[in-house]
């Protein structure tokens, strides 16, 4: 059954679900730039400094297709407000934080918040959008979301310096609890046909990546050897296994894990887990290397990292167009290793001395590779599985990405403890040259998983008679309506 409502009514989905979805993304770089302040102001190491970036994205990873089931089982209305509330208490949380450990722990709160946001808001913006108008719908959201992540390093930056760090947490409070309401009063209920969720999978795939995470953060200060870092690693992997051989034999999983059985799905995925490792890790150690190793304010460091961050916008559209003519394959294997190229540029010439005039290009050319390398992957994800999978493979892909940021920190900063330091503009620098040039060695690899994605999807016409007949006769599924209208399109 599908609610028909008024236009005035879908700019109101349209307008709150993308507020929605750029305030949860912002705050994913939006501490970037205030990484210092706090190190500084809290008296943290470089252990706890990266857990207050990993312990959001690890939350949100983990619980992303969670919070999609439970909007389809309870409402998605519901549970996107929920989300909101959650995320405004734990925002509240982090700014009032007396001390590390209590900013990590809202910080998991405020991803799990998060997590309960972003997928309902997805769904309720397919759900209230007709077909003819949805792909310019989510092409707005999409938007303003890459616009969080171009503003995120010099929005935060500046709330930094001119009214503290606590408030790059506190504006998210006021902007959530005023949506609240118009969200009750503008958004008409709905619920997805799939009501299942799969807590069991939910469980093990989050313990299993906060013990190999837990493992590779404190394996430089406790030594890799030590009981603690072996359990963890060890109960980790376990958990990560038992994941796998959960989700093979449910009869609802969270992940299927047939779709690995494709070379294109599998190639698609590993090549999103590696682009986001070394996006994230980058993000985490340029911020700083601006701040510590060359002297630069919080606020002149986010604008610095612009010209690197704003390529986003311009050249994502660009990528995706270009992708459309040419297949996915050659414009993510150009764009991993362009973006391998300009981080391993700046690992060469980073020194406490560089001008900011000799970063300039290799930023740009950084920028330029990741922003070609995001949307495809997207594409070559989907284009990999079959249309009544498109929102599985979806959510795989987002969790994909977010696990990929956080191992991806993790990696960066064991590295860079074993050769640099906070000690002085020298030491970090020799421990950012490090993690950079590991950075693009995820990329390369990256690129070197993008070889088994196919250049071009080509369904056989039987197939995509099928498919276009499914898709646009059930209305159960938004999303393969959408991805059959586009094919369609892009075919003719």
């Amino acid at each position: 059954m599908t609610t028909v409502i008024s236009k005035p009514a879908q700019r109101w989905v349209l307008a709150l679900t993308s507020i929605a979805s750029f305030m949860v993304a912002l705050d994913l770089l939006v501490v970037s730039t205030a990484l210092t302040s706090i190190r500084l102001d809290l008296g943290a190491s470089i252990e706890q400094v990266q857990w207050t970036v990993t312990a959001y994205g690890l939350s949100f990873a983990v619980l992303l297709l969670t919070g999609a089931a439970l909007g389809d089982r309870f409402g998605r209305r519901r549970v996107f407000t929920i989300g909101l509330g959650v995320f405004a208490t734990a925002s509240a949380g982090c700014a009032l934080s007396p001390d590390v450990g209590w900013l990590v722990t809202a910080r998991a709160v405020q991803g799990a918040g998060a997590a309960l946001v972003m997928p309902p808001a997805v769904a309720l913006l397919s759900a209230a959008t007709p077909l003819e108008r949805r792909g310019r719908a989510l092409g707005i959201f999409e938007g303003l979301t890459g616009l969080a992540t171009i503003a995120g390093p010099p929005v935060g930056g500046a709330v930094a310096q001119v009214f503290g760090w606590e408030w790059v947490f506190w504006v998210n409070v006021p902007i959530a609890l005023l949506m609240i309401p118009l969200v009750m009063a503008k958004i008409v209920e709905s619920q997805g046909s799939d009501t299942s969720i799969d807590a069991v999978g939910s469980a093990l795939v989050t313990g299993g990546a906060l013990g190999l995470v837990w493992g590779l953060v404190t394996g430089n200060e406790s030594g890799w050897s030590s009981p603690g870092v072996v359990a963890a690693l060890g109960a980790g992997t376990v958990l990560m296994l038992a994941f796998v051989g959960w989700e093979l034999r449910s009869r609802e999983p969270m992940l299927p894990m047939r779709l690995f059985g494709s070379r294109a799905f599998s190639g698609a995925l590993g090549a999103s887990f590696l682009l986001f490792a070394a996006l994230y890790g980058s993000v985490f150690f340029l911020a700083q290397f601006m701040q510590t190793g060359l002297g630069h304010t919080p606020l002149e460091a986010g604008l610095r990292l612009v010209p690197w961050t704003a390529t986003l916008f311009v050249v994502a559209p660009l990528a995706g167009a270009l992708a459309d003519r040419i297949g996915n394959r050659p414009v993510l294997v150009g764009g991993l290793l362009l973006n391998a190229a300009g981080l391993a540029w700046i690992a060469l010439i980073a020194t406490p001395g560089v001008s900011y005039l000799a970063l300039v290009l290799p930023l740009v050319v950084a920028g330029i590779g990741a922003s070609m390398a995001i949307p495809v992957v997207q594409n070559a994800v989907l284009g990999a599985v079959a249309p009544h999978e498109v929102g599985k493979a979806s959510g795989a892909n987002n969790m994909t990405q977010e696990l990929g940021g956080v191992f991806g920190v993790a990696i960066l900063v064991a590295v860079f403890a074993t050769a640099g330091s906070y000690a002085s503009a020298a030491a970090f620098t020799d421990g950012f040259t490090v993690a950079l040039a590991v950075c693009a060695t995820l990329a390369i690899a990256g690129a070197g998983a993008a070889l088994a994605v196919p250049r071009r999807d080509q369904p056989t016409p039987s197939a995509e008679r099928d498919e276009l007949v499914a898709a646009e006769t059930d209305l159960s599924r938004p999303l393969d309506r959408l991805a059959a209208r586009n094919r369609r399109e892009g075919s003719a």
